[in-house]
C-alpha cells in the first residue's frame, strides 16, 4: 500500500459546543447539535460533503479511465442520517447523482464503478446503510 494523504485535525469539545480545526488551517469551524440553536457544523454535513467530494472524484477517475466526457455540471446531492436503534446512533448515507448528458445506462454503470474505486464507499460497505440514485 502506497501512502498518500494524511489529514491532521483537533477537535475540542463536542458537536454541541465544539470548535475543530486542521492542523494546516484551511479548515476552521464551530460545531453545533442540528436541533440547537448554534450557529455551527454538525458531524453528518461533514460527512456529507467528504463522502460526495470523494465520490466525485471517483466518478471523474472511472470516466476518464474508460474515455467518458463528464459534463462541468456533475452535481452529487449528499444526505448523512442519523438514527437510532435499541443498540445506539445509526448513521446512513443517500448520494442522489445527476451526471447530466449520460444516458441512464452509461450513468449508471459509472455510478457502480465509482462505488467499487471510492474510498468512503469501500471502508463503510456492509457497515452502513448506502444509497447511490441516478436523478
Amino acid at each position: 500500500m502506497q501512502h498518500v494523504h494524511t489529514a491532521r485535525t483537533e477537535t475540542i469539545g463536542s458537536r454541541e459546543n465544539g470548535f475543530a480545526r486542521s492542523a494546516d488551517g484551511a479548515l476552521d469551524i464551530r460545531l453545533s447539535n442540528p436541533a440547537g440553536n448554534r450557529l455551527g457544523t454538525n458531524p453528518e454535513q461533514l460527512v456529507a460533503i467528504a463522502w460526495s467530494a470523494s465520490f466525485a472524484s471517483s466518478l471523474k477517475h472511472v470516466a476518464d479511465l474508460r474515455r467518458i466526457k463528464l459534463h462541468a455540471d456533475v452535481r452529487i446531492y449528499a444526505n448523512v442520517e442519523l438514527s437510532s436503534d435499541d443498540r445506539g446512533y445509526v448513521v446512513g448515507v443517500r448520494l442522489d447523482i445527476y451526471l447530466p448528458g449520460l444516458d441512464r445506462e452509461s450513468a449508471s454503470l459509472l455510478i457502480e464503478a465509482a462505488r467499487h474505486e471510492c474510498p468512503y464507499c469501500r471502508a463503510t460497505h456492509g457497515n452502513i446503510r448506502a444509497f447511490y440514485n441516478l436523478v
